[in-house]
Order: C-alpha cells, then structure tokens, then sequence
C-alpha cells in the first residue's frame, strides 16, 4: 500500500518513547540554583497583522554548524548540562540496567521478495540493525547490508530499502546524522556489488522500480544553496526517472508543477507495474490531489484523476484500471473505494467497504484480500474482507496491545505480522490469508517477567466534556495513595494515533517503580477525522486541555500529586509539554520537552514546516490564526517571575525536521524568566536530528539523562531487580 508523507507526518512517536549510591531514600530536596551561560538579547521585531512582537533571542535561530556565535553557545549550555546530569543520584545504575535491558536479540517481521525472504535482526547493542536473506523462514541466514560499517558512531542509517520485482536488485537509502536528507545507493543482490549509481537530495520520498527493474521513479528537492541544507524551505518538488548505470544528472523529468512550488509530489508504482500513480499534498493533511500515468507507452501522459483536496484518497492497489482508495469521502471515519479510471466520473465510483464505527487506519491487498487496520478504542483490530466487499474474518490478539505488519502482494498466501504491548515484548508470528491460522514464529526474550506488570485503559473527560481514553501501565500492586512518580506522555496532533507497543525505556520506568500514563488526545487520528480536526487550528487548546485533565484525573484517582508527576513529548508533543507547562506550570514536577515547536509564528519559515500549516494554521494566514497561535506558542507565553518547574529541553544540532533554533529560543527565554531555583536545562545532541536513524548508544544515554532527571524531581528511588 503506498503511505505517502509518512515521513512528515511521524515525528518522535516511536523514538522518544524509548548500584545504589544511597541507602537513603530518594526525596525531593531545595534545588540549589543553576548558573547558566549569558546569552545575548537583541531588538529584533516581527509585525503580523499590525501586531508587533519582540523575539530577543532571534539570532539563535542561526545554524550551529554556520554560526559561531551559536555554536558556543551550544557548548556552553551542554556543559551546564551535562555536568548537571553527570551528578545526579542513580544516573550510572540506571544506564546500567537499561543497557541490560536493551541487550536483546531484535528480530523484525520477515517479508517476501521473489522466492526469499528478509528480516532485519540487532544482536541487541548494535547501533543499528542488518538485514538478513532467507530461503525459508527455517533456513540460515545471509548477510545482505549491515549499517554499522558506515561508520564508527553509529550515526549513519538505513533509511529505507525497495527492491525489483525479480528480487536482483535493492536500491537503499542512506540517512547521516538524522537528518531528513537521503542519499540513495543500488545493490546487486545477485553479486552483492554496489553499483556506480547514486542519488541525492531525496527527502520524504522512496523510490518504486519499473516492471522490468531497469530504473525507478524518486521525488527530489533542487540542491539547498550553500550553507542552507539543514534550515531551507522544501520547494519545487519533482518526480525524475533513473535509469540504472547513468547519471542523475542525467535523469529525465516526469512530472513538476512550478505554479506551485509548496506541493509535494509522490511517485508509487503498481504492483503490476502497469501505472505511475502520483500523490499531491500540500501539507500534512491527509488530503490529497491523485494523478497517474500508463507505463506501457513511455510517450502517455499524466492524467489528472482527482483534482482537488477536499478530502482523502490514499491508494491501496489497482486491479488493471480499477484503482482501490482508503478515503473519508462522506466518511469521517474511512472507507474503501473503487474508482475505474476508465470511467472516472464521481457518478461511477463505487464505496467497496463502508464506513465502520472504528477509524480505518490503513488498508493494503494481500493473497487477493483487503486487509484493513481499525482502530478500536486506540488499540489495533484487523479485519479482512474479499474485493467486493465481504467481510471474511477479523484477527484476534492476546490482550490490549499494537499489531504491525501484514504486508505482502496480491499472491502471497501468507503474511507477518508483529503483537505487542507496554509489558508484553514483540512476538512474531505467520499468518495464512487462506485458513486464518496465526503461528507464532518468535517471541522477544527481554530480561523481565512480563506477569509483574498490568496495563488497563480508562476514560476520562476533558473540559468541554468530551470522553478521552487513556492507558496506564505500571507493576501490579501498586497502593494509590497520591505519590507514585508517573510519568504521563502524549501527541496529540497531525491526525497520528498512539497505540499500547513495547518500548525497552518504558519498561524500565515501570521497573523502577514508576507508573506510565498515555492518553489519545484529540488531533491524533484515534477516532477518525473530526477527532482530528478538533485539535487542529484554531482548536489547537483542546488538545493542550484533554492533557491537563489527563493529569488531573491521575492526581484525583491518587495515583500521583504534581510534585510527582512528569510530563515528556516530542515533535508536536514537545509543543505539548511546552504549552503545558506554562498554562498550568504547578501542576507537574518535571518537564522533559523534546525537539518541540516552540516558536508558532515562525515554524513555517523552516524546512518541513511550511507542511504543518495544515494542522497549526499560520501567524501569516489570518488575524483569527495568529492571535490563536500567539495564545499558546510556548516560546512567546513564558512569564518573567514565574518559578517553573525543574525542566530538560532536549534537541540535536542537525535536526532538519523541527529546527534546532526553536528550543534555543524556548530554553534561552525560560533560563531568563524562571524565578525559582529548579533547573532549566537544554540537552543537545551532536550527529542527531529529529530522532530518526539515532544509534543504540545514544538512545541509551538520553534515556538515562531522563529517567535520572525525572528520579531526583519526582522523588523517586529506583528499584533495580537484585542479582
């Protein structure tokens, strides 16, 4: 199934998830009062709307790698920092464990191409994982790519991987340092040689094979101008064609459309290598413009099916012109459609799978079968269906938990998929699209016993009164008694749904003795699209309200207090926790802001953030937007004299998502209006960007910076099990 702007879209969902040296309790003692780097203020306005506003901490958006003002500053606060955390009481033991922990053997889902099949597997520490060949799924394996030669750190990646319908060739994409930008190199499968071919400046795109895998199809941006590569707009998409054993340079144009240079325009080809089927986004909305081009005649032109955005139509597959859609036309919470493109009036189209009472997630063909990805109450329910239609069977999982997987083509018999759950580690298991059996191929062996542990799901209502689901997970037999550290995380935004999976630092919290709390909060994508867009815009402040009450039921069900309680996002959940913790700064004890927005009124100035527009609006659209994005931007909203409560803004210098400029500013400002003594602190990473590609090493170390952190200022004394 084609996931376009995927990229965009998913921020830090999956990446920020991630001996005693007293006999003395741990308690919450007076902070003794940081002293932090001067930082430089200037006079620089922006007006919006007839509105001036004062950004003293402008010339921090600056690159750190071209300014050397910045970078220095950079060092300075790192060394505050990092000295700070170097100090911090149980800082080594936790890092300790959690290397334990993570010390895992880490098998993906196997998946088919050709007659083979490949997984990637991580020993456990290994930087990054390697991907592996298979004959059969009891066959040994075949080293095919192994990052971790890339480089001595760690920090270059994998960045996504398509292969010919043949199964010879593999073309991969190369990520340095997190950044979103992509080099892309092709392997010989049949030789393991690399070829000569190589491709650059490719960001948010993959790249799709012809049916004979002579060359494929790639979206790319034009080269940034000298010194702009991690801070340009992304203008002027394109789709070229490159033809194996030639040049880029070289490589023909296949579609651009310079009348609008925000577009986004994303190549995927058929399955039956038939049809160059195009997506056009203008942001992260998932509303989309659909164009196709017939590949039998190299000479056809692209014809503009769906020529609006009104609403979504991701495509599924084609079975020869008649073309499969996941759309939310007059369905809010999805729907399957089939257009023919031979008869492409709306008159025509056809609704395959109607509107359910759960939000279709995704839908994909596997073994001739629709095989669609509900979201019932945030948690994952599969149901298939026959190509017109007919409910055939829904899979059944073993408890509250996220599937992922069931890929595949259109012949396979069979697919794979991966169950797991806050306490519960991934297991594997080969599913037969014929009879409904699931198999269980493996199971994660993770150094904990998952019976410890509960997870349950509650509801609660936010301040317009709306129903908020949320999970809980923690040991069992905890005493509700108002003083468990909890550790409360969310989104909330870019129609993306958080679901109960495992995560190796989460489980360490829970270990500890902490409890995690994780509510679906409007803007995500948990209860179709009018969930999402209640928290969009100028309804921005629903989803910072579905939080606060999110807290507040924790405190007033006794699980914690505020002086126990932690808050921790990123991406747009560190605009949520920036937000937060100043409309209601004495109701949490700790703040762990990560890569966040912080300044709304310049996000859309930077790299991918012109995309966001679509769920933040922008201080240039309209009156209406700026004040409600003036209303909450975390940066602009901090009040001199406040005693905030102790924080840890955490960003990496080449992150290319959300720029690094906006925590700069955010942590500039709080270090300068803070009254009190709890500490005010940014952390930033060297070699990282916006978490994706990020290092075993790293993931490692930044979650004991936080759990150390979270420890002293929510007064707990972790527990680690005895040897």
């Amino acid at each position: 199934m084609s996931k376009p702007f995927l990229l965009i879209k998913h921020s830090l969902v999956t990446v920020i998830v991630t001996s005693l040296l007293s006999t003395i309790p741990l308690l919450k003692l007076k902070a003794q009062k940081l002293t932090y780097p001067k930082t430089r203020t200037v006079d620089h306005v922006d007006e919006y709307h007839g509105v001036k506003v004062l950004d003293r901490f402008q010339w921090l958006e600056n690159d750190v790698r071209e300014d050397p003002e910045v970078e220095r500053w950079v060092e300075e606060q790192n060394k505050v920092t990092f000295t700070y955390l170097e100090k911090l009481p149980y800082r080594n033991k936790i890092e300790e464990r959690l290397t334990e922990l993570w010390d895992y053997e880490k098998i993906s889902s196997p998946f088919k191409v050709a007659n083979k099949y490949y997984f990637f597997k991580n020993n456990g520490l290994q930087n990054q994982s390697v991907l592996y060949r298979i004959d059969t799924l009891d066959s040994d394996p075949v080293l095919v790519l192994d990052p971790n030669t890339w480089s001595d750190d760690g920090t270059v990646a994998l960045g996504g991987i398509k292969f010919t319908n043949d199964g010879r060739y593999m073309a991969y994409g190369i990520q340095d340092g997190g950044s979103d930008w992509r080099k892309w190199r092709v392997l010989d499968l049949s030789t393991s040689k690399l070829l000569e071919d190589e491709l650059n400046w490719l960001k948010f795109s993959g790249v799709y094979w012809d049916k004979e895998g002579k060359g494929f199809y790639y979206s790319r941006f034009p080269k940034p101008e000298e010194g702009e590569k991690f801070q340009s707009t992304n203008l002027n998409s394109k789709i070229y064609y490159h033809k194996l054993g030639t040049l880029q340079s070289g490589d023909p144009l296949i579609y651009a459309d310079p009348q609008h240079p925000k577009w986004g325009f994303y190549p995927y080809v058929t399955e039956d290598g038939d049809y160059l089927v195009i997506t056009v986004s203008k942001g992260t909305d998932d509303r989309y413009q659909i164009y196709y081009k017939p590949l039998a005649d190299e000479n056809s032109k692209i014809v503009k099916l769906i020529t609006h955005f009104d609403h979504e139509y991701s495509f599924i597959e084609n079975y020869g012109s008649k073309f499969y859609f996941k759309s939310n036309l007059d369905a809010p919470m999805g729907k399957v459609i089939l257009i023919d493109v031979e008869q492409p009036d709306q008159r025509n189209w056809e609704t395959i799978i109607p509107e359910a009472e759960e939000a279709l997630d995704s839908a994909g063909i596997v073994n001739h079968t629709l095989v669609c990805d509900y979201l019932k109450d945030a948690k994952t329910q599969i149901k298939m269906f026959d190509l017109n239609g007919k409910f055939i069977r829904e899979v059944k999982f073993p408890g509250i938990g996220t599937a992922s997987g069931f890929g595949g083509k259109k012949e396979h018999g069979e697919t794979f998929y991966s169950f797991s759950s806050f306490a519960t580690p991934p297991s594997t298991y080969r599913y037969d699209m014929k009879s409904g059996d699931s198999q269980l191929i493996r199971r994660a062996e993770v150094d904990f016993n998952p019976e410890d542990f509960e997870v349950k799901q509650v509801f609660y209502q936010s301040k317009d009164g709306t129903r908020i689901p949320m999970f809980i997970a923690h040991k069992k037999g905890i005493v509700l008694n108002g003083k468990n550290p909890t550790l409360l995380y969310a989104y909330g935004g870019f129609n993306i749904s958080l679901t109960p999976g495992f995560s190796v630092t989460r489980l360490q919290w829970m270990e500890m003795g902490g409890v995690f709390a994780m509510p679906n909060l409007r803007g995500g994508g948990e209860y179709g699209d009018a969930w999402h867009k209640a928290g969009t815009k100028t309804h921005k402040q629903n989803v910072f309200d579905d939080f606060i009450a999110a807290a507040e039921w924790l405190i007033k069900n006794n699980y914690t207090s505020s002086d126990h309680l932690g808050i921790q996002g990123g991406s747009n959940g560190g605009l949520l926790v920036g937000a937060c913790m100043i409309q209601r700064p004495n109701l949490y004890g700790a703040c762990l802001p990560a890569v966040g927005v912080m300044d709304m009124l310049k996000f859309h100035k930077w790299t991918a953030g012109r995309y966001w527009v679509d769920d933040y609006g922008s201080s240039e659209n309209t009156r209406e937007e700026f004040d409600a994005l003036l209303a909450y931007s975390p940066y602009h909203n901090l009040k001199d004299g406040t005693d905030y409560p102790p924080t840890m803004v955490m960003t990496a210098d080449t992150d290319d998502r959300v720029v690094p400029g906006h925590s700069f500013k955010f942590a500039s400002r709080l270090q300068q209006a803070h009254s009190g003594d709890n500490p005010m602190l940014i952390r930033i990473e060297a070699k990282s960007g916006h978490g994706s590609g990020k290092p075993t090493s790293k993931l490692i170390e930044l979650a004991a910076d936080q759990w150390a952190f979270l420890a002293k200022h929510l007064g707990l004394t972790p527990q680690f099990p005895k040897k």
